[in-house]
């Protein structure tokens, strides 16, 4: 895409304070933002925003029957946002959060329905990238985490290659420039008797066994 006055240079390892203002305050109206993670660019909206969180679905044309994950800032906020910790997924927090596991953890009745796609279950993770890191810290709020790419496209890793689409609807684009790219987090879901990687992506099976050892 190219260069636009709501697409903002940002430091990736050292972030100033003034685009992620800008962010928050897009977020804290109902907009979206793209912003940066540790792979991949994701698309954020308050995630505790019924109206927000359609935005999403829209943007991305993503089907009703997908759920959404989200991104908090402190393990403190899983209080208000799960109904349990299930000791293994407390365990994999411990070891491997901040980074790129998502933990889906039973929902909180509170959250928008679309975010669990009527599943009862809400995909959680605690971000390692210093800008995604600092902008939901900087919120105050879980936002969404989900990937800023039309629903079936692949990710993006560049601003330059973000979707027209995405491009368009976004209030506010942070780019921090070529990110590592990959197939995004891994995604296990803690909330049954056995813990089950529903998908492979930036930590390895092996890792998440030798964390769950004797557990």
């Amino acid at each position: 895409m190219k260069p636009t006055a709501k697409r903002l240079q940002v430091d990736a390892v050292q972030p100033a304070r003034e685009p992620l203002l800008r962010a928050v305050r897009a977020i804290s109206s109902g907009g979206l933002v793209v912003f940066p993670t540790s792979g991949l660019y994701g698309l954020a909206a308050d995630a505790l925003s019924t109206a927000a969180v359609e935005n999403v679905f829209e943007a991305k044309g993503r089907g009703s029957d997908k759920p959404v994950l989200i991104l908090i800032g402190h393990q403190g906020d899983l209080a208000q946002l799960v109904t349990d910790v299930p000791p293994a997924a407390a365990v994999l927090m411990d070891e491997l959060w901040p980074g790129g596991l998502t933990l889906v953890l039973p929902a909180a009745p509170t959250l928008p329905k679309a975010l669990t796609a009527g599943t009862g279950k809400i995909g959680i993770r605690l971000p390692a990238h210093p800008v995604a890191r600092a902008l939901v810290e900087i919120a105050g709020r879980p936002i969404t985490g989900t990937s800023a790419n039309v629903s079936g496209q692949p990710g993006c890793s560049q601003i330059d290659t973000l979707d027209e689409k995405i491009a368009q609807t976004a209030d506010l684009i942070l780019d921090a420039g070529c990110l590592a790219g990959g197939t995004g987090s891994t995604v296990v879901d803690a909330t049954g008797a056995k813990t089950v990687i529903l998908r492979h992506g930036a930590i390895s099976k092996d890792a998440i066994e030798k964390a769950l050892n004797g557990v």
